[in-house]
């Protein structure tokens, strides 16, 4: 890989940090996501946004309690919830004078060469018009098992690859790696390199809204790393927690590049 654009981050949004605990849109919490996304873009940083939440936004609209299991259930509150989800994204950002675009993504768009390029080429004009955010989510209303990422986790370690981003940022509700598998113990703040050992840490998800865990985690670490491009863990729920990574806080768990 070629040189990294510095001060170009991706920022992963998990479900666990955009929904409240009835399953429903956190709107405060997003509001302030949000701003601080704003903030960064005043401090001269590039942000695309790889954002989860649909599903459960789809979820609230059909008033399910729980993430459904069945296939046609769970594409069903994708198509509801995608366009809810943006919809609050543009009204948000048009508040602060941003405007947001668009991209839906499947395994088999980068997986093809032409359709690699092609989004890679949009997401370049995108982020060089400044003032734009793009907003990436995996196309689950047409995905099925094989051209799936499975997660957001590894779609926007893939995406931070594509636009050679200095910096992959996963905000969820954990706070970063720790010594024990249930999250408890010593937080690690440096990885050098993901092996067996770190491997050996990764625990599960336990909600009912995310699919991802510590282990799909350490798969985008793995792509990013291999590419130059350092990943970051962090709790979404900490105060200012973009901003005050953007001016250098240590927070989280970093793994180098």
């Amino acid at each position: 890989m070629g040189r990294v654009h510095q001060k170009r981050w991706v920022v992963k949004l998990g479900s666990g940090i955009l929904t409240n605990a009835e399953g429903k849109l956190d709107l405060p919490q997003i509001k302030q996501l949000v701003g601080q996304v704003v903030a960064l873009e005043e401090m001269g940083y590039e942000v695309t946004l790889v954002s989860s939440g649909a599903v459960a936004a789809g979820m609230g609209a059909l008033s399910l309690a729980k993430r459904p299991t069945v296939m046609r259930e769970l594409q069903a509150c994708a198509a509801i919830g995608q366009p809810k989800l943006m919809a609050l994204y543009d009204e948000l950002f048009d508040a602060h004078k941003f405007h947001v675009a668009q991209l839906l993504l499947t395994y088999l768009d980068l997986d093809s060469r032409s359709l690699y390029a092609n989004t890679q080429n949009t997401l370049n004009y995108l982020l060089g018009l400044k003032r734009f955010v793009p907003i990436i989510n995996e196309n689950d209303v047409v995905s099925y098992e094989e051209i799936k990422f499975g997660d957001n986790d590894q779609l926007s370690a893939h995406v931070a690859v594509m636009i050679a981003a200095e910096r992959l940022i996963i905000l969820s509700n954990i706070r970063g790696l720790a010594m024990n598998p249930d999250g408890s113990g010593e937080l690690i703040r440096r990885v050098k390199k993901v092996d067996a050992s770190i491997e050996a840490l990764a625990g599960t998800t336990q909600s009912e809204r995310s699919v991802g865990g510590m282990v799909s985690k350490l798969k985008a670490a793995r792509v990013s790393a291999a590419a130059g491009v350092t990943m970051q863990i962090a709790n979404g729920r900490e105060p200012n927690v973009l901003v005050r990574i953007g001016q250098g806080e240590e927070i989280g768990t970093v793994f180098d590049a």
